[in-house]
């Protein structure tokens, strides 16, 4: 099947960065949020991060204003009566996207794909809410995602070959590289790293070193880009403790609790970068 028109649902910084992708690789793109001032929100920070680029010398103006021309905001679910794909990054709670889905099932035309870009939940689960589990696919991109270049292409027990072929495509034509994975809790993304940052937490947690030494041990001597307390600050606390959750609720392995410091810090507020304040703080 030829894909041309998506729609994004959730204009936050995963969903608004899927949009400006899809916008650039020349796909048509509904953004659609529960109200207009969270679209308006999205697509201001779309065009905040073009302007960059413009700066950079990396596109053109009229690159930019071509993109921003195929990004179109929406807050009416029906609009998905008029596409071939529908990327759902909502809020990662499972009760919210089996609404989503039934929703989007009864709405979409019949040929077109669901993908969701849940960072741990069954895409076997979220399929069983529609009456085209064939077409339903997880499709998880990186944050943030017009830099990261990976795609996780999750299918579900009843994903088809043919759902599948078409989005790994797709990917390919918004200039990322897609992997193949089966549908596990945390898939492979997930389940390696989220441990990895528990781990540190229990680290500092437990009085071995310090979050920043930690981080430094961890970026010299690992070359990892960025350590990982910063990274969880980065990412969220709350979305770690709760892909945390689901990977010890899903598999039932100790190794998987989460930090008790991340569970506190979560209860506190204290979310990471987003909220001001987590293992770090910030103005």
């Amino acid at each position: 099947m030829e894909i041309k028109q998506v729609m994004v649902i959730g204009a936050g910084q995963m969903g608004s960065g899927i949009a400006q992708v899809c916008a650039a690789g020349g796909y048509d793109v509904f953004l659609h949020d529960l109200e207009e001032s969270l679209t308006e929100q999205g697509k201001q920070g779309i065009k905040e991060r073009l302007e960059r680029e413009v700066e950079k010398e990396r596109i053109s103006d009229a690159d930019k204003e071509r993109i921003l021309r195929r990004i179109q905001p929406s807050t009416d679910l029906s609009n998905a009566e008029n596409v071939d794909i529908v990327i759902e990054a909502a809020v990662e709670n499972m009760e919210v996207k089996k609404n989503l889905f039934q929703q989007l099932d009864n709405r979409a035309p019949a040929h077109a794909i669901l993908a969701t870009n849940t960072s741990s939940l069954p895409i076997t689960e979220i399929a069983a809410m529609t009456k085209r589990a064939e077409k339903v696919i997880g499709m998880h991109f990186m944050n943030p995602v017009p830099i990261m270049k990976l795609v996780e292409i999750i299918r579900g027990l009843q994903t088809s070959d043919e759902t599948y072929k078409a989005v790994a495509e797709m990917a390919s034509s918004l200039k990322k590289t897609s992997v193949e994975v089966n549908d596990f809790p945390g898939f492979v993304s997930n389940r390696i790293l989220m441990p990895m940052i528990n781990e540190a937490i229990f680290t500092l947690y437990e009085g071995v070193s310090s979050a920043e030494d930690i981080d430094e041990v961890m970026k010299l001597g690992m070359n990892h880009p960025m350590g990982p307390i910063t990274l969880a600050d980065f990412i969220g606390l709350d979305t770690c403790l709760y892909i945390m959750e689901t990977l010890h609720n899903e598999l039932g392995d100790d190794k998987y609790r989460p930090c008790p410091l991340l569970r506190k810090y979560v209860k506190a507020g204290w979310l990471g970068k987003k909220s001001g304040r987590g293992f770090y703080a910030y103005d």
